[in-house]
């Protein structure tokens, strides 16, 4: 069933009253205008809001389900069908689109009640695909606790950094969004968010065993084991704790407790952390080591911090490409929207590049990156993860967060082993720092969903073949369609390439090799460089070519490589052959110095030309046909 939300638009926010006028409009408030009174979140725990000093009475179990999903999504669009799915899974009512808006419209009068009627507020706004919930740093206690975290990975000293960490653990008063739905801790939205807890828990454990404040973190140890009693890393780092506590026997009897548990229930041995952890205890060992990048102990022994945060700072965008031009109004668009959003106080999640194969999104993708770059200046990141590659698997979320995550300083064995405490591991070190992250080759939304930061600050640029409706109705991405450039564009790129001269001197041939390759980027770089490695050939020769060239371009971009081996002979030795056969004819020299008859008329076989009209991709900014481009 396709749920199809309403398109009138709905705020939840604390405002003050302007003209009826503007109100009836719907106008969104300013912040001028809105009133002193600040409504203030919480999830970590119980769902709740206070509005200044006052507890607000949030409603029936199914509205604070509702708020509790736009609160861990706080800043992204929240489509109607992920809040019909929370509610009732795989067996919705029939009236669940109605139900759904009739819960946020009591929640807006609950939260704001002097709002006049039809009137916007600040936090809730309504977009065509869902809704968004946009609150500051001090208006939900997660933002609050992820910016704690934070300032404890940044810190310089142990002492300080562990002050940090418990007062961000103190915000939380059991599980994420607890008490609503006894299943709700598998919805990977507060999935995620438990698993950045556990993970600041034990960075947390890691830094205390360095001083003599590890008092400070017992409680939040036993509280996430509480939660997951089979977290070995956990009970690792409680046992280290208690023992550096003077509690050696308590320290003992909780290795014992877990090493039965996990022979009764999983028939398996405690694994080397744990086991490490216990003779450590035995050996009076139990103070940490040097912590390595990442806030992690070393196995060296000398109590001595290196660093409480990564200090690397990440720099993996590729090279720009060196002739790079056009696309001047695309890359202006991009940087109008992150200037717009920074305006209105928006957090940008993403930006999504999408277009047909060969249309130029990778090298687009690190132009932007580059121009980009000093907006953020905690470095940059970059995968590519084959979503369309002919060669290989497609890249999976853990194999690209754990590549992000070393890059960032956190060592091997460090790393979760699961999916979203890996997520919460990633954000968590995201937190707080601004870094560009480009994911380039998407297959899906569902390949970069948990790549994609978790708070303000960071960006992602996404490149895919598919515009992804996920990524911009869910995460609030900007859609960057990428088009087939002009001819201004096409011949732009051959003068950097091959240089005015060249280019002036035969206008005709230029204008040639322009249409004959759709003016498909990836095609006119190839007859570029084929021209550039024959500074002999007038481009007359090589716009002979174009045709063929372009042919060879779409079966590249369409075909996998088993594909195109089993056709045979090689495309690039059929070209060859050709440039052969018209540069012997007029007294050019070719690879091999043979002379060969003059062909009567040079021009790609006509199942060639049936081939390429046959596969061409179906896209808005699809190449079109040179005979359709020369009418």
């Amino acid at each position: 069933m396709t749920w199809v939300p309403a398109t009138a638009s709905l705020v939840v926010g604390a405002g003050r009253r302007r003209s009826p006028q503007r109100r009836s409009a719907g106008w969104p408030l300013s912040r001028d205008e809105r009133s002193v009174t600040v409504v203030r979140f919480t999830i970590l725990g119980p769902v709740g809001a206070r509005r200044g000093d006052v507890e607000v009475d949030l409603g029936g179990r199914q509205q604070r389900l509702v708020l509790a999903l736009l609160l861990v999504r706080h800043g992204s669009v929240v489509t109607l069908a992920e809040l019909v799915d929370t509610l009732w899974g795989q067996d919705p009512p029939t009236s669940a689109a109605n139900v759904i808006h009739r819960h946020i419209g009591l929640l807006r009068r609950i939260i704001e009640p002097d709002l006049p009627v039809r009137a916007v507020g600040a936090y809730l706004v309504r977009q065509a695909a869902g809704y968004q919930l946009r609150v500051d740093e001090d208006g939900v206690d997660l933002l609050r606790f992820r910016r704690l975290a934070a300032e404890a990975r940044r810190a310089d000293e142990p002492g300080h950094a562990v002050a940090r960490y418990a007062e961000a653990l103190a915000l939380w008063r059991g599980s994420c969004a607890a008490g609503l739905a006894p299943d709700l801790r598998r919805q990977p939205a507060f999935a995620a968010i438990d698993a950045e807890r556990a993970q600041v828990v034990r960075d947390a454990a890691d830094v205390a065993l360095l001083t003599d404040d590890v008092r400070r973190v017992i409680p939040a140890l036993r509280q996430a084991i509480d939660r997951d009693p089979l977290d070995e890393a956990l009970r690792a780092r409680l046992v280290l704790a208690l023992a550096a506590d003077g509690r050696q026997a308590e320290a003992l009897a909780s290795f014992q407790e877990i090493r039965q548990r996990l022979s009764v229930e999983l028939g398996m041995d405690p694994s080397h952390e744990l086991s490490e952890a216990y003779q450590r205890v035995l050996h009076q060992r139990f103070r940490a080591a040097t912590i390595h990048r990442g806030g992690h102990p070393s196995a060296g022994g000398k109590e001595e911090i290196r660093s409480v945060e990564p200090p690397c700072t990440p720099a993996q965008l590729p090279p720009g490409h060196p002739f790079f031009s056009g696309r001047a109004d695309v890359l202006a668009r991009a940087e109008l929207l992150l200037d717009e959003d920074r305006r209105q106080g928006r957090a940008t999640v993403a930006l999504a590049i999408d277009g047909m194969p060969g249309i130029g999104k990778t090298t687009f993708a690190i132009q932007l990156g580059h121009r980009l770059a000093s907006r953020y200046p905690d470095g940059q990141l970059y995968a590519d993860l084959r979503g369309c590659s002919a060669e290989g698997a497609a890249m999976s979320p853990g194999e690209a967060l754990r590549g992000f995550l070393s890059s960032l300083g956190v060592p091997e064995g460090a790393m979760p082993t699961d999916l979203h405490a890996l997520a919460g591991r990633y954000r968590s070190i995201l937190a707080g720092r601004r870094i560009l992250i480009v994911l380039d080759n998407c297959r899906d939304f569902e390949q970069v969903r948990h790549l994609l930061p978790g708070a303000p600050g960071c960006l992602a640029i996404v490149t895919s073949r598919q515009r992804s409706i996920g990524l911009i109705s869910t995460a609030g991405a900007h859609p960057l369609p990428l088009t087939l450039p002009s001819a201004d564009e096409a011949r732009e790129h051959l003068v950097r390439c091959l240089g005015s001269a060249r280019v002036a001197a035969d206008p005709t041939a230029v204008e040639e090799i322009i249409i004959r390759s759709g003016r498909l980027p990836l095609a006119v770089a190839k007859v570029a460089a084929r021209a550039a490695a024959r500074p002999d050939l007038p481009l007359a020769a090589i716009a002979a070519l174009a045709a063929v060239d372009h042919r060879r371009v779409g079966e590249a971009v369409a075909e996998p490589a088993g594909r195109k081996r089993a056709h045979g002979r090689s495309g690039g030795a059929e070209l060859h052959d050709q440039l052969r056969a018209y540069t012997a004819g007029r007294g050019y020299e070719t690879d091999h110095h043979e002379a060969a008859p003059r062909p009567t008329r040079l021009r790609a076989p006509r199942r060639d030309t049936v081939a390429v009209r046959e596969r061409r991709p179906a896209h808005p900014g699809s190449a079109p046909h040179p005979s359709r481009e020369r009418r």
